[in-house]
């Protein structure tokens, strides 16, 4: 399997009145073409891990890194300039709750017809026609009425496809998908996932998932990265999820209810300090 994306001893640091806090900790990974899961508790740096691969991480943020090469090149050498490049045609990240993400005065045409002919050299009927055949992508049914509604006329599950079909207008090579379906109900979220993994195969695409439902990675992706403390505890195939040996990940499992398994009473996640200052594990195939 070929490397889309290499990042070696990731660091994202805010500075605090109590001191520097490091939300990420020399963490390590690659992405080929597959599904990669990122999962772990609220705060536990999966989030800030997607948004420093695209150098979103703003003043008094500070990303380090001994590289972040995609296709051999350090992104962190690059210039602001070149990065706004990279993202979107080379890279695309659908935001957590993506629907608050759309500008709210502008029409859903008008956003998807800018966000291609930002990146291409085409005309606004081309781009119009390349808006239509993207929400027809996402299995949108009245594609011609949306491009002419406002993200507020939009239901939350509208919202993720519309989103997902702006990424995905450049065609990029890598997508960074931060929680798209955790305000959905069970069957939209499986609608969207199941747009997300045809669109993905069919493209040849690296996906990043980054997310806090353990069942829902171990069902959709095809690796799983577990993060603690901002950094990696543990990398597993995520069909063999539940037989992780970490007792982090084993807490975590432990306190989701089942219906193959169900219990009298959950688990409470007890935590050993330990966990925070060992060594982050290297997430490369």
């Amino acid at each position: 399997m070929s490397t889309l994306l290499d990042i070696e001893n990731l660091w994202v640091r805010f500075p605090t009145r109590n001191g520097i806090f490091d939300a990420v900790r020399g963490v390590s990974f690659s992405l080929g073409r597959e599904r990669l899961g990122i999962v772990g508790e609220s705060g536990s740096g999966k989030s800030m891990t997607g948004r420093a691969i695209l150098r979103l991480i703003r003043h008094p943020g500070i990303v380090e890194a001994d590289h972040i090469n995609l296709h051999g090149e350090n992104l962190l050498a690059k210039s602001e300039r070149d990065m706004r490049k990279v993202r979107g045609e080379q890279i695309s990240m659908v935001m957590q709750d993506p629907k608050f993400s759309l500008n709210p005065v502008m029409t859903i045409g008008d956003q998807l017809i800018e966000a291609h002919r930002l990146h291409a050299k085409a005309t606004k009927a081309e781009a119009r026609k390349k808006a239509l055949e993207m929400l027809e992508a996402v299995s949108i049914r009245d594609p011609e009425r949306v491009m002419g509604a406002y993200p507020h006329e939009m239901s939350g599950g509208m919202g993720q496809r519309i989103m997902i079909a702006m990424m995905l207008i450049p065609n990029p090579e890598i997508l960074i998908a931060d929680e798209p379906t955790s305000a959905l109900d069970v069957s939209v979220q499986g609608q969207v996932l199941s747009i997300m993994d045809r669109l993905v195969k069919e493209r040849g695409m690296g996906l990043i998932f980054i997310s806090h439902d353990l069942n829902l990675v171990s069902q959709f992706c095809d690796r799983v990265l577990i993060m603690y403390a901002g950094r990696i505890v543990e990398v597993c195939d995520a069909n063999r999820l539940h037989e992780a040996q970490h007792p982090y990940t084993r807490g975590l499992l432990g306190s989701l209810p089942r219906f193959d398994a169900p219990r009298p009473r959950l688990e409470v996640l007890q935590r050993d300090p330990s966990w925070r200052d060992a060594p982050s594990v290297e997430g490369r195939t």
